[in-house]
C-alpha cells in the first residue's frame, strides 16, 4: 500500500483552521462526530471526488482516485475540521509509519491548540 500526504488537503485544512472552521472537541469524540457512510456518499454525489479528497490527509495509490478507498485519514465532517479527527489520524499515521502524514497532522493540531 502506497499512502502519501495529500498536500491539497493539508493546505485546505490550514485555511479552514485560519478561517475558524474548526471544532475543538475532546480527544475521543471522533467515533461520534465522524460522518456516516450515508453522509460521505451524499457529499460525494453533490461535490465529487476532488472536494471529497480535501477532507483526507492521505491518499492510497493502490486504489483509483474515483474510489473512497483512495482517501485515508479523514480530518473533518465536510464543514469543519475536528480536533478529535486530527488526533485520531495522527495516531493511526504514527502506528503505520506514515511519517509525512503524521508530521502534517501534528502541525495542524499545534495550530488548533494554539488558539
Amino acid at each position: 500500500m502506497t499512502v502519501k500526504l495529500n498536500k491539497k488537503a493539508f493546505e485546505h485544512a490550514k485555511q479552514l483552521i485560519d478561517d475558524g472552521k474548526v471544532v475543538k472537541d475532546a480527544r475521543d469524540d471522533w467515533s461520534e462526530h465522524a460522518p456516516s457512510t450515508k453522509d460521505e456518499n451524499s457529499f460525494l454525489d453533490k461535490h465529487g471526488h476532488a472536494e471529497y479528497s480535501k477532507w483526507h490527509l492521505g491518499v492510497d495509490d493502490d486504489h483509483p482516485d474515483d474510489q473512497k478507498g483512495h482517501y485515508k485519514f479523514p480530518i473533518g465532517d465536510f464543514k469543519k475540521i475536528h480536533r478529535c479527527a486530527v488526533i485520531s489520524a495522527e495516531s493511526r499515521a504514527g502506528q503505520n509509519d506514515y511519517d509525512d502524514i503524521r508530521a502534517a497532522l501534528g502541525k495542524l493540531l499545534e495550530t488548533i491548540d494554539a488558539d
